[in-house]
């Protein structure tokens, strides 16, 4: 007999079916044993009674989270017993055969529960078990519809989906990078990226015109309670488009993914409120401005796109020196580069955010693709035209044979799921997270590698003096 899911067991009233999963929990009840079945669908109530007798022996041997295979025939609860919690609420199992998969010792961590209260390091250590709760459960299968609900979207406005390498040039874009050292180029080293920003670029040279990836990016960044060193983006670049293209096109793809995924929630504003930078910073001091008219109700979404950016701004520590305020390949909104190095502090930039009940969660500009003036951004950056054209030499080569004006956007799957998910943080919507010190408790990561292997690569260790 096929198996069936737990969730279309509704379907099969009065009919025999063979289900499966995990034992959620056991009621004894003298002559009556029940107990809650778990799959990835749902629960659904199974009963067992003395009269087959074989199969009531196996059921008082059960014990959470055993892995069993049950077939019986689904019949109505009686109305006084419905559970409107659930979608089998109405239905319950007769077990008529029962055979044991697999048997459980007693889980480290508690799973019936929503899990909030158990500590990190265990959930975290745990993760497949914790990823068995029916919150996290839905978390997957919410994250998995997101962001096919954005690829069917992005497709269908002719966007093509296009994987950019991930052993790629560390170049200076921000963040510090994760290095990768070469066997075959000894002291030579890939880094992970941080964005796909020179390959969506240059995809825009190649004349690829719409492109998406859903991108899997890489930061060696000091924690902070909403970033992951590693971490999921919907990363889109358009050619001849505008600053008002790429935000409609992103307004266009929430509203209608929050109707279909999420129909609870309400938009504070529609359409999403455009604010300039000075507003935001005049008005609430922050650039990320919750503008929800009840802070207190999860399901209203203040979606927000923040605009007119300067291109620069002071970074903390020595010297005092400029940075980007948001991405070096930024367009500013002066063309002439003399400007530009005279007096950065006056630069603004075509860059606009997208904000989400006090969150940044997404980014995006035109790009520069007039090469003097990516010389005297970097040059404000601190960096001499000679370091520019080494680091980046693919742009030099490449913007000489036309490059259109272009444009885009990243969205942090991630901070955009845990707002809709009502999660306070990204983790939990995150399949297999780090820990806010960058540890991946589950795999024990990082982790030291033995002599061969840094001999193979051409690679020593030198430890720390004791008293650092």
């Amino acid at each position: 007999m096929e198996k069936v899911s737990i969730e279309n067991t509704v379907e099969h009233k009065n009919e025999e079916v063979t289900i499966a999963g995990w034992v959620h929990s056991r009621r004894d009840h003298g002559q009556i044993i029940f107990i809650d079945l778990r799959d990835r669908t749902g629960i659904i109530q199974v009963v067992f009674n003395q009269d087959n007798e074989k199969v009531y022996k196996k059921a008082d041997s059960l014990r959470g989270e055993w892995v069993v295979k049950i077939t019986g025939e689904i019949k109505p609860r009686p109305k006084s017993l419905h559970n409107e919690k659930i979608v089998t609420g109405h239905i319950e199992l007769q077990a008529k055969d029962i055979e044991i998969l697999s048997k459980s010792e007693t889980p480290p961590i508690a799973i019936d529960n929503n899990g909030y209260e158990i500590g990190e390091e265990n959930r975290l250590k745990y993760r497949y078990l914790d990823l068995r709760r029916q919150r996290m459960a839905r978390n997957l299968k919410k994250r998995h519809k997101a962001i096919k609900f954005m690829r069917d979207f992005l497709d269908k406005k002719d966007f093509v989906e296009v994987e950019t390498p991930i052993l790629t040039k560390s170049t200076p874009e921000g963040a510090r990078d994760f290095v990768v050292p070469s066997r075959l180029k000894q002291g030579k080293f890939f880094a992970l990226p941080q964005a796909p920003q020179q390959f969506k670029q240059l995809l825009m040279v190649a004349g690829v015109e719409k492109y998406f990836q859903i991108a899997r990016v890489f930061r060696d960044e000091d924690p902070r309670a909403d970033r992951q060193p590693e971490f999921t983006q919907l990363d889109l670049e358009m050619s001849f488009t505008s600053p008002e293209e790429v935000m409609d096109l992103m307004e266009n793809l929430f509203k209608k993914l929050v109707k279909k995924l999420f129909p609870k929630k309400e938009f504070t504003e529609d359409p999403f409120p455009k604010l300039t930078y000075k507003e935001v910073m005049d008005k609430y001091n922050t650039d990320c401005p919750d503008l929800r008219k009840d802070k207190d109700n999860p399901d209203e979404l203040a979606f927000a796109f923040v605009t007119d950016f300067p291109m620069f701004e002071r970074k903390p520590g020595k010297g005092n020196k400029w940075g980007a305020m948001h991405n070096p390949f930024t367009k500013p909104k002066v063309s002439d580069p003399k400007k530009i190095e005279k007096k950065p502090e006056d630069i603004m930039a075509y860059q606009y955010d997208l904000v989400l009940n006090g969150y940044e969660i997404g980014g995006g500009s035109i790009r520069i693709t007039d090469l003097n003036v990516l010389t005297a951004v970097f040059k404000v950056l601190g960096h001499t035209k000679k370091e520019t054209k080494e680091k980046f030499a693919n742009y030099y080569e490449a913007f000489k044979y036309g490059v259109p004006p272009h444009g885009g956007i990243a969205i942090g799957v991630d901070r955009v799921l845990a707002k809709l998910l009502n999660e306070s943080n990204i983790r939990e919507v995150i399949p297999f997270p780090k820990t806010g010190d960058h540890q991946d408790l589950l795999m024990g990561a990082p982790s030291k590698i033995n002599q061969d292997q840094l001999g193979t690569l051409g690679i020593e260790i030198k430890e720390k003096d004791k008293e650092e």
